[in-house]
């Protein structure tokens, strides 16, 4: 029988997690819509083996299991590419194995995405339950990412897509470094829909300072043409406040003022700097139009090459 819906769950060494979210996925999923789902697990070449994991109430299970470790965002676009050609379904529900998405928030995703069908449907966070710090960082890197995009991000990866729009996205390159980051950059439409962030349902989180830094990176990098005007932009800015200065100096110095021994010094000094940043912002943007010239990776014609196999449950 062919699933309406496919969820698909990426997962490192969380077998314990995996186990658990199951279960809720079984009591927390309406009757109906569980009826329809088969379930893809995408193993993203665990260290660590599961003798058994938690049946199903659904119509089937696939473990898609990966040659080698590629991370999170890579292990996502695999098995989305995995599903678009070899799993036909109406929709997939992507989510995370650690019980952060909560398995009650895939009925608002379906009852959302009846409302608009041609839409991804994203699961927007209203309320954390990470720690102040966490939190703290985390909202700097979201002021960061709108400066340097002009864009707002306030999802991640918890999210519904039909099937019309999982064909565009797997051709979308970009979703290879980052999924949310990706949908943004295709201007494929989306909507957000407010949602509480769960708690993990078993071990600790793999994600620390510096996996936050490089997954704030690897979103910037997914618009890093627009972040490249941007930071040019930004650099003429700060090069025509320097001449400013400097003129403001040197009238001053011309008028007989009495002016500080080391302005003339200090403005020199800004000047090198600022014009500095813009030459380097200046070649950023050359070699981010370079890039555009070569030829991008396609995860539909390509993610063959990463699976290992697939079982079924």
């Amino acid at each position: 029988m062919t699933p309406k819906y496919v969820i698909l769950i990426p997962q490192y060494n969380d077998w314990e997690a995996l186990n658990l979210l199951i279960e809720r996925i079984n009591q927390d999923v309406a009757t109906d819509t569980l009826a329809a789902t088969s379930l893809v697990i995408v193993d993203d070449c665990s260290s660590q083996e599961m003798e058994k994991i938690a049946p199903f109430a659904g119509q089937k299970t696939q473990i898609v299991r990966l040659y080698r470790n590629l991370g999170h965002q890579r292990a996502i676009t695999i098995g989305l590419s995995y599903i678009a050609k070899e799993l036909p379904c109406e929709k997939v529900i992507v989510m995370d194995a650690d019980g952060e998405d909560a398995p009650k928030d895939i009925n608002a995703l379906v009852a959302a995405s009846e409302k608009w069908p041609d839409k991804v449907i994203f699961a927007q966070r209203t309320k954390r339950q990470e720690s102040f710090l966490f939190r703290f960082f985390y909202g700097i890197y979201k002021f960061i990412f709108r400066q340097l995009t002009g864009k707002v991000i306030t999802f991640g990866n918890f999210s519904l897509i039909p099937q019309r729009r999982l064909q565009n996205l797997v051709r979308v390159s970009e979703i290879w470094n980052n999924f949310p980051g990706g949908i943004i950059r295709s201007r494929i439409p989306y909507e957000a829909i407010p949602t509480e962030r769960g708690k993990r349902l078993a071990g600790e989180s793999k994600m620390n300072f510096v996996s936050l830094v490089l997954h704030g990176l690897s979103t910037v990098s997914v618009l890093i043409d627009v972040a490249a005007v941007r930071i040019l932009i930004f650099s003429i800015g700060m090069s025509l406040v320097a001449l400013f200065i400097i003129f403001v100096v040197l009238f001053l110095k011309w008028m007989d003022h009495a002016t500080p021994g080391w302005a003339s010094t200090l403005s020199s000094a800004l000047l090198i700097v600022v014009l500095q940043s813009f030459l380097i912002s200046l070649f950023l943007v050359f070699m981010v139009l370079q890039y555009r010239t070569q030829q991008q990776f396609i995860p539909v014609l390509q993610y063959r090459d990463f699976i290992e196999k697939v079982e079924e449950l």
